[in-house]
Order: C-alpha cells, then sequence, then structure tokens
C-alpha cells in the first residue's frame, strides 16, 4: 500500500494531474540538490518521489488552489 493514501492528497491538491506536478518537481528538486524538508529518518518511504508525497501531505508544501 502506498504511503500516504492519494486520496488523502487529493484533499489538499485539487487535481491528479497537478499533483503529479508538484510530486514530480519536488522529487527532482531533491535528487538535484540534496535538500530535504525532514530528516531522513523521518520519511517512510525510501525514494524521492515518495518523499515528496510525504511532503504534500504534512503539509511542507503549499498548495494554492486557484
Amino acid at each position: 500500500m502506498i504511503y500516504p493514501s492519494i486520496d488523502k492528497i487529493l484533499n489538499i491538491v485539487d487535481s491528479k494531474y497537478a499533483l503529479v506536478y508538484i510530486v514530480s518537481e519536488r522529487s527532482k528538486q531533491m535528487t538535484k540538490t540534496d535538500y530535504y524538508q525532514k530528516p531522513l529518518k523521518e520519511y517512510k518511504c525510501k525514494k524521492d518521489i515518495g518523499r515528496a508525497l510525504e511532503e504534500v501531505y504534512d503539509g511542507l508544501i503549499h498548495v494554492e488552489k486557484h
């Protein structure tokens, strides 16, 4: 099972397409800069794409709704 659940994240982000864009950009940023908003021990996921999803779910990435 994926953590965090996509259904829970879609309460934060309006559409799946916006979510994919936000998470992919953040994942690329993590890979390039090696900067994480939480200590690595606190992430449940080992891959950057999952870590980006966790950041959105935890409110560390603020999404503006239009």
